[in-house]
């Protein structure tokens, strides 16, 4: 197959690389590392990489980039020679650049044409020849030597006269060129005279003490570079390979104004014009376009900056010399090539910070080679603390080297040890320009980041940096829509160099985050910034003004941090300073003490949030409502378990308090409605009233699915199983008992008023099947709640119960035995709306008692005795469609008619006709006898 349908092989497919003789050295690249730890799900997708034109490694300094580009390099497994290019990172310079990536290929026995330069252009005026003052002037001979000592290329032949010569300009329109007609260059552009051997070049430097100045240095765009002449070369002997040589000692370039540019030492010749650079490049692609084999090329710290020369010279050689150029960039950011255009064609392979983190399975091979051997949850707690970071990780093996307690010493392990913030500091930190490092410090305080909350806290100067930042610095990973996570030990060395250099600003910062987040509904991290900047009465206020008092008393699947539970004050003495910060902080405080099981200290914060609210100004209604609301939440929470009653009544307040409340925010709060209707909810069963106790409670269930809150939505389907049974339907009752299988964690340290009510739901179900023994075990848990929590309701329902059972054993089970069981009369506990469909609910149960005989009761599976459970295997009058059985499944999942519509994709009145087909196929005329009876037909 040619090489385009080789590289869009599926990510699958096994790579297969070119034989190659064994123990075969591969040049120019680095040798494997003793210490490498082997990553072969890593190097599989750089194998597979290399099939398309672009692979990048991105990741921070000591994530394992390099190491894993030479694993890769040293498994064989290319598509053919590979170049190793080791660069300058952001310092890189094309002069130095394209020679090594010249020499790279000559390494990996790239066949390519000469690649040599077009001779300098004409000139009319004389240039010193430094090149032949320093070969005959200096050392008076042909050969030139450096004062510190360096290798030199091949000896220079002799030249006539005092050094100089005049150069002299070809004919006009004459140029030297190549055998494909470009112009002969150097290999980063500089022109050249003819060389005599084979035609290649050797880059010389200058001699000790020379130095080299342009006449003029225009303005970049203004023309004058068309008209500058470049010193001409002195022919060279040997073999002319195109050979990179340092300057001598001595050696300095400088401008027409005697300043050295950048500070470092200047190259030996004139950089070459541009336009000698892109014919370079030119050349270069189409040598290795004419290639029928492909040619890996790894450049290894290669980020330079967008649109200088190097950049924008690769991006031409990528673009012009594929299929047969695969590059393999590493760098520690993106490189400037364009990966947004080949992303889109799905011809880019990336591995980036996330890919780079070690796992277990790493980690633990990573502290073999340092001899530590630690469980796996030591191991697992380790590679979470360093976020999967290798320097981090090889930093605590080489730690834990020797320690007596090496899982003492992970329990401690974080971003202020020694050896990670030395590293990190010098490595990263201490690299930066002022006005980032600022950020980086500043930031830190912040768990996830984005743009606008950098600016908060950093200030406005600091925060237009945040973009160069997330660009340049591996260790901020985007998380989605803007916003980013610093990596962990990264931010934890941040934060201790904060804590060192201006500990005064931490507090601050806290406060500004705190004020950003809240101000956009990030509550959880706005309390906790809050906490951390110590202002508790802002965190406070935020609760109480938030509606999210029912996150600290557990009504929901999220929580708020930790630090409110342990940091809010004692009931005692300290009432004074309570008073001062206001009702908020007395209701928080009063929360948090009955989520820790502290009654009393709940009751008296209660007291004097009440008070406090009375004194509150009455301009402040909204303050007030949301200070009201939260005062009966907790109400609610408190008098749940034992006082129906007086729960009844704070949840009618709370019914009274909604309206005024932004309808937005409620409904981000579905866990008050949960708690508030599920309480009324349990008070109208009670009271008689069953049809808007079902009502409550359903959408009270719903409202508990929504928050997460598994205790509520215990409770709800609890109540609603006990309803269903007192109604005489029994199966729909175990449904709900069904879904209420498995209880949640209790919020308190009481357990919960329904899990009486379920057991006796269980209990009858059971002796409606005429098991006898397990509605006896049934009752006796059953009592045993009811001691702990008493509720009269349930009581007299199990008491009921357990009449019902004496009589199905005693056989006594006759319509007449209800007129001798007094509890159904009996005033108190059974409400007078009940009383008909408890009577009907024991006619039932008494009636298949007596269908089925206790002590004829036979075994189920015995063979020639009837099932006394017997199924409906009528089949129905016609069969459902595909489309009707979807809505049956949904219906058993106790779904709405509404909510089936929006899973179908089709609208309500379409669900309502799909039902009133499946009610008359399968003759039934309710929801639950419609699952019932598919349930028996076994469509479910």
């Amino acid at each position: 197959m040619d090489e385009r349908t080789e590289r869009r092989r599926p990510p699958g497919t096994p790579v297969t690389p070119p034989p190659r003789a064994p123990g075969m050295a591969l040049p120019g690249v680095p040798q494997l590392p003793t210490w490498l730890v082997p990553r072969p799900r890593l190097t599989d997708r750089l194998s597979q990489g290399v099939l398309g034109p672009l692979t990048v490694v991105v990741g921070p300094v000591g994530a394992g980039k390099s190491a894993l580009a030479v694993e890769w390099a040293h498994t064989r497994r290319a598509p053919g020679p590979v170049a190793w290019v080791t660069c300058d990172g952001a310092e890189e310079q094309p002069d130095v650049f394209w020679p090594r990536v010249l020499t790279a290929l000559h390494e990996a026995s790239v066949d390519l044409p000469p690649l040599t330069a077009p001779p300098p252009p004409a000139t009319d005026f004389t240039v010193p020849n430094t090149r032949a003052q320093a070969t005959t002037g200096h050392h008076g001979s042909g050969q030139g030597a450096a004062e510190d000592g360096r290798e030199q290329g091949p000896p220079q032949a002799p030249r006539e006269g005092r050094g100089e010569r005049r150069a002299q300009p070809p004919p006009t329109d004459s140029r030297r060129t190549t055998a494909n007609g470009l112009p002969q260059r150097t290999g980063n552009g500089r022109e050249q005279t003819p060389l005599q051997g084979r035609g290649e070049l050797r880059h010389q430097p200058p001699p000790t003490d020379s130095r080299q100045t342009t006449a003029a240095v225009p303005p970049q765009g203004t023309g004058e570079n068309a008209h500058a002449q470049a010193a001409p070369q002195a022919p060279l002997e040997g073999r002319g390979e195109l050979r990179h040589q340092p300057p001598p000692t001595g050696s300095r370039q400088t401008t027409p104004d005697g300043v050295e540019p950048h500070g470092f030492p200047a190259p030996a010749v004139p950089p070459a014009p541009a336009a000698g650079q892109s014919l370079l490049v030119a050349a270069l692609a189409a040598g290795l376009a004419a290639r029928e084999e492909p040619v890996v090329l790894v450049l290894d710290d290669f980020q330079p900056e967008s649109g200088s020369p190097v950049a924008e010279g690769m991006v031409r050689l990528l673009r012009h010399a594929t299929p047969a150029l695969r590059l393999v960039v590493v760098s520690r950011r993106d490189p400037p090539l364009h990966l947004h255009r080949y992303r889109l064609a799905g011809d880019l392979t990336e591995l980036r910070t996330g890919d780079l983190a070690f796992d277990d399975r790493e980690t633990a091979a990573l502290l073999a080679q340092h001899g530590v051997e630690v469980p796996r949850p030591v191991v697992k707690t380790l590679r979470e603390r360093a976020d999967g970071w290798a320097a981090g990780l090889r930093l605590a093996a080489m730690s834990m080297q020797g320690h007596p307690h090496p899982e003492r010493f992970v329990a401690r392990f974080a971003g202020e040890d020694e050896a990670i913030v030395s590293y990190l500091v010098e490595e990263v930190l201490d690299g930066q320009p002022p006005a980032m490092r600022r950020l980086l410090l500043t930031t830190s305080v912040l768990d996830h980041l984005n743009a606008e909350l950098a600016t908060q806290v950093a200030g406005q100067e600091a925060g237009r940096h945040f973009a160069a930042l997330v660009a340049q610095s591996s260790f901020l990973q985007h998380i989605g829509h803007g916003w980013y996570r610093c990596h962990r030990m990264f931010a934890d060395v941040l934060r201790v160099r904060l804590r060192h250099e201006a500990p005064d600003l931490v507090p601050d910062l806290h406060g500004r985050a705190a004020e950003w987040l809240g101000a956009h509904g990030l509550l959880a991290e706005a309390v906790r910034h809050a906490l951390a900047a110590d202002d508790r009465r802002y965190a406070d206020r935020l609760v109480v003004h938030q509606l999210a008092v029912g996150q600290v008393l557990a009504l929901t699947s999220t929580r708020l941090p930790g630090e409110l539970l342990t940091r809010t004050p004692s009931a005692g003495p300290t009432a004074a300073p309570r008073e001062a910060l206001g009702p908020e902080s007395a209701l928080v405080t009063s929360a948090a003490a009955l989520a820790r099981g502290d009654g009393p200290a709940c009751t008296e914060n209660l007291a004097l949030a009440d008070r406090l609210i009375e004194e509150l100004p009455r301009g402040g209604a909204d303050r007030i409502a949301r200070c009201r609301l939260a005062h009966s939440v907790i109400r609610m929470a408190r008098d749940r378990p034992r006082h129906l009653t007086a729960a009844r009544a704070a949840a009618a307040e709370a019914e009274r308090l909604f309206p005024r409340l932004p309808r937005g925010l409620l409904e981000d709060r579905p866990e008050l409605v949960a708690l508030t209707l599920s309480i009324r909810g349990r008070a109208e069963l009670r009271e008689g009233d069953l049809k808007a106790a079902e009502a409550s409670l359903t959408t009270a269930l719903k409202a508990a699915c929504a928050a997460g809150n598994g205790v509520l939505r215990w409770d709800c389907l609890s109540e609603l199983a006990l309803l269903e049974v007192l109604r005489g339907r029994f199966r729909a009752a175990e449904q709900f008992a069904g879904h209420a299988r498995h209880p949640a964690p209790q919020a308190s340290p009481e357990p919960d008023p329904s899990l009486a009510a379920l057991h006796v739901v269980r209990a009858w179900i059971a002796l409606t099947r005429l098991d006898v023994p397990r509605a006896r075990g049934e009752l006796s848990r059953a009592r045993a709640t009811l001691r702990q929590v008493p509720d009269p309701f349930v009581t007299g329902v199990a008491s009921l119960v357990a009449k019902l059972m004496t009589a199905v054993e005693t056989g006594t089970a006759r319509p007449e035995t209800l007129d001798t069981i007094p509890d159904i009369t009996a005033d108190g506990w059974l409400a007078e709306g009940l009383r008909q469909s408890v009577r009907h609910a024991c006619a039932a149960c008494l009636g298949e008692a007596r269908a089925h005989r206790l002590p004829a009761r036979p075994v189920p599976g015995t063979r020639g005795t009837p099932d006394p459970r017997p199924r409906d295997d009528r089949a129905p009058v016609e069969s459902l469609s595909a489309r009707e059985r979807d809505v049956l499944r949904h219906l058993a999942q106790m779904m709405t008619t509404e909510e089936i519509a929006d899973e179908l994709y089709v609208s309500v009145n379409t669900v309502k006709t799909h039902l009133k087909s499946v009610y008359r196929k399968l003759s039934v005329t309710r929801r639950s006898a419609a699952v019932r009876r598919a349930r028996e037909l076994e469509l479910l």
